[in-house]
């Protein structure tokens, strides 16, 4: 059903980097094997999942969107793919991404309006779970790469906590920022693939050993108390587009008194220039081997920004860091003391006409240099008929509550 629907919207929307339809049968005759011999089957047993195009695949080339790695295959699956096909996920293709998960837009369209971008990086994995190609896709987030496409093509895009899911195997930009992504069309869905995806990987330094989290069980939970909700504009709401500015007035407004506008602390205004300088020392440091073998392949804004991570002063790249903490700090005394999570635009306003840009990340900069988890829903649409995504940000390690 999957590939067939493939067939008939992918030559518009154009989701797929890599796909062989044969081969995503071949899994599925052999999970229908493992079912038929009377074997324990995982949670996702012949669940199609669509995975980004930076995250390694054993079986299927994964050329993280750049000329420099076309034709790379890689000798291992990544932590998360392991865990999929564990699970018993049939993996059906590979999704487009932007270059090296930047801001050079791949060949994707926005299944809404092909004439709009999807958002990026994760541009393909967005599109296809929400042109129903795939039930369910994996992406990545260094800035805004899974909020924002999930929120400009109308599905649930949820961000965990840093550190949650592991990241070997996946296109290291930036250890500080990386997150997996992960698309659905339902929360249900999201907590069944988060709850398949989390746990300690020794070759991942940022995880740690913790009991299974029981996403579903606690996400299909009514909440103790009802909810205090924290409106968060954020110092770039002058960026925010009047359509969007109103359909927010109008949501905040019917949450009533479970909602109330919240000024973020001074030290967050300087938090955009801090995600900047990490980002850019840290892609620079990492995509050392590209810049060496092939600079003058890679677009203008890819190679732009390593010339500018090549040039971060330490004492910048430092300070920089060293502000995290605190502001998380800050974060988990708003979260203790009274709210349960943060209302905030997922983007601007609607996906943006146009196939040259993927959109502004900024609404997503904050939550992602803090670790904190997040997630995009699918609440509200513009005027044009495009969805327009809600933000909603929770308290670090808090995930399942959060959904």
């Amino acid at each position: 059903s999957c590939l067939e629907q493939i067939q008939a919207a992918d030559e518009m929307v154009r989701a797929w980097a890599f796909l062989d339809p044969e081969h995503a049968l071949n899994q599925a005759r052999a999970v229908d094997q493992w079912r038929l011999e009377g074997k324990t089957l995982g949670a996702l047993h012949g669940v199609p999942v669509g995975i980004k195009d930076i995250i390694d695949t054993a079986d299927m080339p994964t050329e993280n969107g750049t000329v420099l790695h076309k034709g790379r295959a890689p000798r291992e699956d990544a932590t998360v793919v392991a865990s999929l096909r564990a699970a018993g996920a049939v993996i059906l293709g590979k999704t487009v991404t932007t270059e090296c998960a930047y801001f050079a837009p791949g060949k994707t369209r926005n299944p809404h309006n092909p004439e709009h971008t999807p958002g990026g990086s994760s541009s393909g994995s967005a599109a296809a779970v929400a042109a129903h190609m795939v039930p369910l896709a994996l992406g990545s987030q260094t800035n805004g790469s899974t909020i924002r496409p999930a929120a400009f093509c109308g599905v649930y895009g949820f961000k965990p906590t840093h550190g949650l899911i592991p990241r070997h195997g996946m296109l290291a930009l930036s250890r500080t920022l990386d997150h997996v992504g992960l698309f659905a069309r339902t929360i249900e869905d999201i907590a069944l693939l988060a709850e398949q995806l989390t746990g300690y990987d020794e070759r991942d330094h940022d995880t740690r050993p913790r009991a299974r989290i029981p996403f579903g069980a606690i996400a299909a939970e009514e909440p103790p108390l009802p909810p205090m909700i924290a409106f968060v504009k954020t110092p770039l709401w002058n960026r925010v587009e009047d359509e969007t500015k109103q359909a927010f007035a109008e949501l905040v407004g019917e949450l009533g008194d479970r909602v109330e506008e919240v000024e973020l602390f001074p030290l967050a205004a300087e938090a955009w220039d801090w995600h900047r300088t990490i980002m850019e020392a840290e892609m620079a440091a990492n995509l050392e081997r590209e810049w060496q073998r092939g600079s003058e392949q890679l677009s203008d804004t890819l190679r732009s920004l390593l010339e500018r991570g090549r040039e971060v002063r330490a004492v910048d790249y430092q300070r920089a860091l060293s502000r995290i903490p605190l502001m998380q700090e800050t974060f988990e005394e708003l979260f203790t003391q009274r709210y349960d999570a943060i209302l905030t635009p997922a983007a601007a306003g609607t996906a943006p006409a146009g196939l040259s840009s993927t959109g502004d990340p900024s609404f997503c900069t904050l939550w992602t240099l803090c670790g904190l988890p997040a997630i995009s829903l699918p609440l509200m649409q513009g005027s044009n008929g495009l969805p327009l995504g809600v933000q909603l940000v929770g308290r670090r390690h808090f995930d399942a509550r959060l959904l």
